[in-house]
């Protein structure tokens, strides 16, 4: 039978349904959930996953939607590992150091103390091999990662009393996040690990003598300068917190080689807006909790001395009895050492001129 025969017996909806639709054919909607460890009325941080979920549902024409939930309404804020590795939820945007408590290694990919600040945890994660490292570790725990925001260096908390020297360290009932209470207790403090929204109630009821969040920012919307007057800085275990998305391997495996694409692309958008919104938005709220009473203060120089001697001799215990942090640690070592020399010669020497000046 010839051509102009099948189109004549066919008829045009024949025509249309063998020769038209396979090439039309719809790719079936997508849905997925984050799970957050943060709570909605800090919209920087929490607002992280919301850029990525906005920026997928606009690459994909709408056809990838990815609903976000705080801290609390899917799954407590320190379970949303368990979530996507149980793939009780397809995705969790968090803080890696949360999770220290089920490998050390979790802490490398957010921050450490004395780490590297967020321009250098950017280079070691998408140049260096910090993102082949962290994804080999987290394939244990069924998840694949990518970078999804930096909050940059942080501050150094909220406390009621002065601390004058290392010895005001020691019995410092301290909230601080993740890992680096290691390091707080090895100085004789005493860490509390507790999610955001429950900072200010445990630092106003005199539960905790200190609490450290990020910045000004989500510092001022969260009002510990009410309670706790003495602003500290830096944040030594903060030089550039990296934020996470954990995709659960099975749910990202199922998708399209485009619908890929749209994850890595959404999270590298998410990644460098809440940067830029941090450091758009610190210095206008830093003015505000100075006006309203906060007291800035830098750490003692034997408080940030004592804090160097026990994370290194922290970091060589580690070293010596995990090998997941061994490997990825011993790059992200070197990583560090080459950075700073870099970083001496150029933007330490150009900031401190430029900090020196009256503009």
């Amino acid at each position: 039978m010839d051509r102009r025969s099948v189109l004549k017996h066919a008829g045009i909806a024949g025509v249309l349904a063998s020769a038209v639709a396979p090439a039309v054919h719809a790719q079936a909607a997508i849905r997925w959930r984050i799970a957050s460890s943060f709570p909605k009325s800090l919209d920087t941080i929490y607002g992280g996953a919301e850029v990525f979920a906005q920026k997928v549902r606009q690459l994909s024409g709408g056809k990838f939607e990815v609903s976000v939930h705080a801290a609390g309404e899917l799954m407590p804020a320190f379970n949303v590992v368990d979530g996507v590795q149980q793939g009780t939820v397809e995705a969790a945007h968090t803080a890696p150091y949360y999770f220290f408590g089920k490998d050390e290694t979790f802490a490398i990919g957010g921050a450490i103390p004395f780490g590297l600040n967020s321009r250098q945890m950017s280079a070691w994660s998408f140049e260096g091999n910090g993102l082949k490292l962290m994804r080999e570790f987290y394939a244990k725990y069924n998840m694949i990662s990518f970078p999804c925001g930096n909050t940059g260096a942080q501050m150094g908390g909220w406390y009621r009393k002065e601390i004058k020297s290392a010895a005001d360290i020691k019995g410092l009932k301290f909230r601080v996040g993740g890992f680096a209470g290691r390091v707080v207790e090895r100085m004789g403090g005493v860490p509390q690990n507790i999610p955001g929204g429950e900072i200010y109630q445990a630092l106003e009821k005199g539960t905790i003598d200190a609490a450290e969040w990020i910045g000004p920012y989500d510092d001022l919307k969260l009002g510990f300068h009410k309670v706790a007057p003495y602003y500290y800085y830096p944040g030594w275990w903060e030089g550039g917190l990296q934020l996470d998305l954990y995709v659960n391997q099975k749910a990202y495996d199922a998708l399209s080689a485009e619908n890929k694409a749209m994850v890595e692309a959404a999270s590298a958008y998410a990644h460098v807006d809440m940067q830029a919104k941090y450091d758009a938005r610190n210095p206008a709220a830093l003015k505000q909790l100075v006006a309203q009473g906060a007291k800035l203060r830098p750490f003692p120089a034997d408080v940030m001395a004592d804090a160097f001697k026990q994370s290194m001799a922290l970091y060589q215990e580690l070293n010596a009895k995990n090998p997941a942090w061994n490997k990825v640690y011993g790059d992200y070592a070197k990583f560090r050492s080459d950075q700073n020399l870099w970083f001496r010669f150029t933007e330490a020497t150009f900031d401190r001129f430029m900090q020196a000046q009256k503009l």
